[in-house]
């Protein structure tokens, strides 16, 4: 026996198919909507506040700017709390009420930074 494969199909492995060009069979594809879930349309909001917020920053309005930052987290905590798991999308990390907690004590933590630095 020889440690060259046959180039001719043996019996026991036979050819394949022949399949026309432009009907190959793949597999089927997982279309997905864009977001594929409600927290995702939350966390573009979010993403939007962050650039809006971090531009006036750029801009020299500081205290508009964190803001508008601190309104984005602080809607993102309120999506979390009210989203359940699956609908959250990215927003899910932890547990629910952690990252409520989490984002709603940054978002505080923003807000009050922003009002209460003196200046300008």
């Amino acid at each position: 026996m020889s440690v060259h494969p046959p180039l001719t199909p043996t019996p026991e492995a036979p050819a394949p198919a022949a399949v026309a060009p432009g009907h190959e069979k793949t597999a089927p594809q997982d279309v997905r909507g864009f977001p594929s879930t409600i927290g995702g349309f939350v966390y573009l909001g979010v993403l939007t506040a962050a650039i809006v917020g971090l531009g006036l920053v750029g801009f020299g309005h500081w205290r508009v700017g964190i803001i508008v930052l601190a309104a984005g987290v602080g809607s993102a905590s309120l999506g979390r709390a009210v989203l359940r798991t699956k609908d959250a999308g990215m927003l899910a990390v932890r547990n629910r009420w952690f990252d409520v907690a989490l984002l709603a004590l940054t978002a505080g933590a923003l807000w009050i930074l922003a009002v209460t630095v003196p200046g300008e």
